[in-house]
């Protein structure tokens, strides 16, 4: 089993909403892209969301993030995991969010995608934060089909929380 490395973080000059994944899917890793799958809600999500049209390449949906002030990043910098699953993941370690933070202090909401995401953070990087930052659990893009899954409709409309700390830019 080769070791994973995730992803170097996507973020524009004054991120607000920091979205972090658990570890890019083999999919993902495959195809060099945050949420490469097809099958995964994350674009689509956030193409509505965002109220943005479909991105046909990859940089047009780093475009749109960064427009509205996302960031993506995962919790995970380092792991071994046979497949896809979480529940696979061994031996992991963590990216350096806290400084991340630090670099970006424009950055008021983390929005874990999916519970290993959330207790990777809570485990990892809440003891070493030097400033209050909101942090929510929210469900998982992840296609796969899981015990507490909701719909697509249902995930976008947790999801629209991110939404508050946009449009505070906004007025």
């Amino acid at each position: 089993m080769d070791k994973l490395q995730s992803f170097a973080p996507i973020i524009g000059a004054k991120p607000k909403v920091l979205i972090l994944g658990s570890m890019p899917s083999k999919k993902s890793l495959e195809e060099q892209e945050y949420y490469g799958n097809p099958r995964n809600h994350f674009w689509p999500m956030m193409y509505r969301i965002l109220n943005e049209k479909a991105a046909v390449t990859y940089s047009e949906k780093i475009e749109i993030i960064q427009k509205h002030q996302l960031a993506l990043w995962d919790t995970i910098g380092y792991c071994f995991r046979q497949g896809s699953l979480d529940m696979h993941i061994e031996e992991e370690e963590p990216n350096d969010i806290a400084g991340l933070l630090k670099e970006y202090p424009s950055i008021q909401l983390i929005a874990c995608n999916g519970t290993k995401a959330y207790h990777s953070f809570k485990k990892y990087i809440t003891p070493m934060l030097e400033q209050e930052i909101d942090v929510l659990k929210l469900p998982s893009t992840s296609p796969i089909p899981g015990k507490y899954n909701k719909s697509f409709e249902e995930k976008i409309e947790v999801w629209r929380v991110i939404e508050t700390y946009l449009d505070e830019t906004k007025s």
